[in-house]
C-alpha cells in the first residue's frame, strides 16, 4: 500500500519523494511556494502533510490533492489505496470506515465498448450529460456484482473523499435506485462547491450534474442537518431550489427556512420535467429567468399553490 500511496503524490506533486529516516515521513517540493529545497513533510501512515515555509497543512491526504488541484482520477487511486479505513489521528485505535466504490465499478469514460457500456452512455447522454460531466464527475458503471447494470455516481466531500453513491439502473427494468445501505446526511458534491457563491439545491444527482453550476442534491426532497448546518457556517448569501413539482411543500418549508436565516431565494418552477429531462440550456435559461422570492410572492405561494 506505502508504494501505491506514493506514486500517486508523485504524479499529484509532479516531483520525488524523499524519505526520511522517521518512519513513513517523507520531503517533496512544495507546490505552494519556491524554495531551492524540498519544504513540504507528509506522513503517509498518519496522512498528516505541512509546507515548512508557507505553513500550510492539513490531516489527510485528500485535502493535499484538491489543494493542488490533482486529476480526479488520482483521487480515486487514493481512495483505493488506503482501503477502507480513514488515516488515523494521533490517537491509536481511533479509525474512520470510509466507503468505497463497489469493486466491480469501471470507470465510463475508459476501456472497452462493452453492450452495458454502450446502454450506460445512452442513458446519461440522454439526460442531457456530455463526456465532459462522465469525466468530470467520475461516472462508472457495474457489469456485475450487487450493483449490476447500474451507473454508479460518486459525491465526494471537500477533501476529496468518497462520502456517498447512487447506483441507476441503466436498463430501466428493475428497481430504479440501489445506494449504500449508509445515512444519507452528507452533503453531495462537496467537492465542487463554491460557498461564496450562489448554491443550487435539487433532488438528484442526475439533476446536480445537468446543472452543473454549484449544484448540489439532496437525495430526496428535504433538507438534511450537515447541508443546514454547512449553508449557516459557510454564511451562503444566495439559494437558488430547483425541486420537482410533485416537492412544492417541501421548497415552501425550505424557502421560510432560509428567510428565517436572511439568506435570499430564488424559486425554480418546474412543470412536468425535472432538471435532467430538460437538459442544460433550458435548465440554465430557467435559472436565469426565476426571480427572487419576496414575504409577498412567499405568501401567495401558500395560497395558490405552484401557479
Amino acid at each position: 500500500m506505502s508504494q501505491l500511496v506514493i506514486n500517486i503524490l508523485d504524479k499529484a506533486l509532479k516531483s520525488k519523494g524523499n524519505k526520511l529516516k522517521k518512519t513513513n515521513e517523507y520531503m517533496y517540493w512544495s507546490p505552494f511556494v519556491q524554495h531551492h529545497k524540498p519544504k513540504l513533510q507528509l506522513n503517509i501512515e498518519t496522512g498528516k502533510w505541512h509546507c515548512w515555509v508557507s505553513n500550510q497543512g492539513g490531516h489527510n491526504l485528500f485535502q493535499l490533492l484538491k489543494q493542488v488541484n490533482a486529476d480526479r482520477v488520482l483521487f480515486k487511486e487514493l481512495s483505493d489505496a488506503v482501503g477502507s479505513t480513514y488515516y488515523t489521528s494521533d490517537k491509536k485505535d481511533e479509525k474512520q470506515v470510509i466507503l468505497n466504490l463497489p469493486k466491480e465499478a469501471k470507470p465510463l469514460w475508459n476501456g472497452g465498448d462493452s453492450v452495458q457500456k454502450l446502454h450506460a452512455l445512452k442513458f446519461v447522454y440522454e439526460r442531457g450529460l456530455t463526456m465532459e460531466d462522465v469525466v468530470r464527475y467520475n461516472l462508472h458503471y457495474c457489469l456485475n456484482g450487487l450493483y449490476q447494470n447500474r451507473i454508479i455516481v460518486p459525491s465526494y466531500d471537500s477533501n476529496g473523499q468518497l462520502n456517498y453513491f447512487v447506483g441507476r439502473d441503466f436498463y430501466k427494468n428493475g428497481m430504479k435506485y440501489k445506494n449504500p445501505p449508509i445515512p444519507k446526511d452528507i452533503i453531495g458534491f462537496d467537492l465542487y462547491i463554491d460557498w461564496s457563491q450562489p448554491i443550487v439545491l435539487c433532488e438528484g444527482v442526475f439533476d446536480a450534474i445537468a446543472i452543473k453550476n454549484n449544484s448540489i442534491p439532496l437525495f430526496g426532497k428535504t433538507i438534511l442537518p450537515k447541508l443546514y448546518e454547512k449553508i449557516v457556517t459557510k454564511k451562503v448569501k444566495h439559494i437558488i431550489i430547483s425541486l420537482d413539482e410533485d416537492a412544492f411543500q417541501d421548497s415552501l418549508k425550505m424557502i421560510k427556512k432560509f428567510f428565517d436565516l436572511g439568506i435570499s431565494v430564488n424559486f425554480v418552477k418546474l412543470t412536468d420535467s425535472d432538471p435532467s429531462d430538460l437538459g442544460y440550456k433550458k435548465m440554465i435559461d430557467k435559472l436565469e429567468t426565476s426571480t427572487e422570492v419576496n414575504f409577498k410572492e412567499l405568501m401567495r405561494m401558500k395560497i395558490y399553490g405552484n401557479r
